[in-house]
This record gives structure tokens, C-alpha cells and sequence, in this order.
């Protein structure tokens, strides 16, 4: 029962997303409540389906490109030849939290000019450190009985790596892939301000036109994505602890 109720409530939430962005102006009657009489209620400047899939793109090419930029830095700084790496890799994916994405996009738009690109360094820089960590700990917290018993078969480093560790570490760092998706959906609203395609586009409108409607619109888009991506990725967590858990039998 536990279970069933909030499986119920994912399927609704999905159903519903995909009706408002199949059909905005059926819900208009709804928004029209938060809204001045003479103002338009539904979005009218963009197709919001099209705003969608174009945020959740920008999301998802940030997230893949910040997951092997942060994986990739967690392997070197865990192999002996790359231990000494491990403060400036740290260095480098705290740059993201230490400068506001606000501050990223303002330094990138002179180099990069205004779009998708600055929007993605932002992105990008913003979600190496959950990853980061994440992979860092997973990978130096294994157990020491299934290592050595990998070394005492004959298995390289490298072979130790992809069969052994990547595997064994997979629920672990894709806990730190999620919170990088979810951070990145929400931050990446911020993009519309340098002329990228996302949904804080509505947001935005919404604000400078006091339209609440238009503003709720927006809103509650990206906290539905956030909720099914967050459940998403929970879903996969639980599948690779399964499968580590299988293989460690």
C-alpha cells in the first residue's frame, strides 16, 4: 500500500504534464483564477512543448557532459598515478559552487555570446561536484575482500575498474547524477536571460508582466520534470544496488 499511493500520484502527475503540453488552453479556465481579466492566461509567445524538450535538452546534454567530466577526474585521483591530482581536481569542480550560475553566465556571454553555450558552461561547472564526490567516495569505499580477490584472479587495473569498481559504485554515483539533473533543471531556467530556450522563458514573461498564470506555468512544469526525473533515476539507483548486490553473491 505504502508503495501504491505514490505510484499513483507519479502516474497522475505525468499524465497531467503531458495533457497541459498537449493542450494548455484546456487548463485555461483553471489558470485563469491567478490572473488579471483582460491578461492572456495560457503562454502565447512559444509552443510550451517545444520549450520543454528544448530545457530538458540543454539539461540533459549538461548533465552527461558534467557526469563523465567528474567521473573521468574521480578514476585519475583514485588510480596511484593520479593521487596527487586529487586537490586541484577538487579545485576545479568547486569552481561551479563558488561562482553563482548567474556569475558563469555573465563571465561566458562575452566569450561564448548569448544562447545555449553559456547556459551549458553554467550547467556544466554547476553539476561536477555531486558527481564528483559521489564517484570519489564510491570508488575509494569498496570492499577490500572483493578487490583483493580480483587481484588475486589476475585482473588488471583496468580490468579491476570496468568489471569491479564502475559496477560496484554505480547506485552510489548515480545518486550523484541525480542531484546534478535536478539542480541542473531548476538552475537552467536562468539561461532565458541570455537569450537560451528554456522554460524560464515563461517565468520571465511572467514577471515582467505580473502574470501569475504565466509564472505558475513555468513553475510547475519544471517541478513536475523534477519530481518524475528525481523518481527516474531513484528507480535506476535501486536496479544497479539489485545488480551489485546480485554480483556480490
Amino acid at each position: 500500500m505504502r508503495r501504491v499511493v505514490p505510484n499513483l500520484f507519479r502516474l497522475f502527475l505525468l499524465i497531467a504534464l503531458v495533457a497541459f503540453l498537449a493542450n494548455p488552453q484546456s487548463f485555461a479556465s483553471f489558470l485563469s483564477r491567478f490572473n488579471h481579466p483582460d491578461a492572456p492566461v495560457i503562454y502565447n509567445q512559444g509552443e510550451l512543448w517545444s520549450l520543454t524538450l528544448q530545457h530538458l535538452r540543454i539539461v540533459a546534454i549538461a548533465t552527461f557532459g558534467a557526469s563523465l567530466v567528474a567521473l573521468v577526474f574521480a578514476i585519475l585521483v583514485t588510480r596511484p598515478f593520479g593521487r596527487e591530482f586529487l586537490p586541484l581536481s577538487r579545485s576545479i569542480v568547486n569552481i561551479g559552487q563558488t561562482f553563482p550560475p548567474v556569475a558563469v553566465l555573465a563571465l561566458a556571454v562575452p566569450a561564448v555570446g548569448f544562447g545555449e553555450k553559456p547556459t551549458f558552461i553554467a550547467l556544466l561547472l554547476y553539476g561536477l561536484l555531486p558527481v564528483f564526490e559521489n564517484a570519489l567516495t564510491a570508488l575509494t569505499t569498496l570492499p577490500k575482500n572483493v578487490m583483493e580477490a580480483a587481484r588475486g584472479v589476475g585482473m588488471t587495473g583496468w580490468q579491476r575498474l570496468w568489471k569491479i569498481e564502475l559496477p560496484l559504485s554505480a547506485p552510489v554515483i548515480l545518486a550523484g547524477i541525480q542531484l546534478t539533473a535536478v539542480i541542473s533543471l531548476s538552475t537552467a531556467t536562468i539561461g532565458s536571460t541570455v537569450a537560451a530556450k528554456t522554460l524560464g522563458e515563461v517565468i520571465i514573461a511572467g514577471l515582467q508582466s505580473n502574470n501569475l498564470a504565466f509564472i505558475l506555468q513555468g513553475g510547475l512544469i519544471v517541478a513536475a520534470l523534477a519530481i518524475l526525473i528525481y523518481d527516474a533515476f531513484s528507480w535506476a539507483e535501486r536496479a544497479a544496488a539489485r545488480a551489485t548486490h546480485s554480483r556480490g553473491r
